[in-house]
């Protein structure tokens, strides 16, 4: 099921001058309280997030679309906070895609560099809060040696903390997650007859994760693009207007609300 989700004040809040957005890496003044209809005893286990639309903050700002990945930075770590408060056990962040090497190199330099910034600055942050921080996607030549130094370094550093599991996306695909798992099953000489759904979950990049509960694009567009197609095919997804680098706590509320205002029938009927 999906939803699209209008907020008047986030459209306003686009209209802005360069010198109104978010500052990078700062933290909302003030955190967003929790909604009283929000039920704290039915909170998805797992929701996950495509953080689009900051080229287009950017855009509408005069500014390099550059700046709009920074100012992300803010939105990204006040979701994480709010999913905190809420109870939310797993979130995952589609950070860069199989897809995204498309992108000017420009780009994707300030892209490789800005996540290892990130990882450098944030990370003691998130094992104070009980973060274990994972990374699903592919570690191949394209990632630079230095990118993935930060991150050993963060999952080193957070891998026995329990409140929440955070993984983020990094070139990541999933169709070549369903594809390195398909060929894993060949590698290990497994019979076709025994190749099942099980199989194929036991050969995903995490096959502890549980599904997602919840999916949330923002920037209002209505497609998956690539992002965990094995995992999503029963969850929700919610399609808020709101471009990522405007994104805050009361966004995620606001859609978890939607989630919890749905019957999931899973493919049977209701009772």
């Amino acid at each position: 099921m999906t939803s699209a989700v209008r907020d008047p004040g986030d459209i306003q809040g686009q209209d802005q001058g360069p010198n109104h957005g978010p500052k990078h890496g700062s933290d909302p003044d003030t955190p967003d309280p929790v909604p009283p209809e929000l039920d704290l005893t039915r909170v998805p286990v797992h929701v996950a997030c495509v953080m689009d639309g900051n080229g287009r903050w950017a855009n509408a700002r005069g500014l390099p679309r550059t700046e709009g990945h920074g100012a992300g930075e803010t939105a990204l770590l006040d979701v994480v906070n709010g999913a905190l408060e809420i109870g939310i056990k797993w979130i995952t962040l589609y950070a860069f895609s199989t897809e995204n090497w498309r992108r000017p190199p420009d780009e994707v330099r300030y892209l490789m560099n800005f996540n290892q910034s990130l990882l450098m600055r944030r990370a003691d942050e998130l094992n104070d809060k009980g973060v274990q921080i994972r990374f699903a996607g592919r570690r191949d030549w394209r990632v630079p040696r230095r990118v993935l130094k930060r991150m050993d370094e963060s999952i080193e550093l957070t891998k026995h903390n329990r409140r929440m599991v955070m993984t983020m996306a990094f070139n990541y695909g999933g169709r070549a997650e369903i594809i390195d798992a398909v060929r894993a099953l060949v590698e290990e000489g497994i019979p076709a007859n025994k190749i099942d759904e099980k199989a194929i979950r036991r050969h995903l990049y995490f096959p502890d994760m549980p599904d997602p509960d919840l999916v949330i694009r923002t920037s209002g567009e209505t497609r998956i693009s690539n992002f965990l197609l094995w995992e999503i095919a029963y969850s929700e997804l919610v399609f808020p207007e709101t471009l990522w680098p405007d994104m805050r706590r009361r966004h995620l509320y606001e859609a978890v609300i939607d989630y919890q205002r749905r019957v999931r029938r899973f493919g049977a009927v209701n009772p």
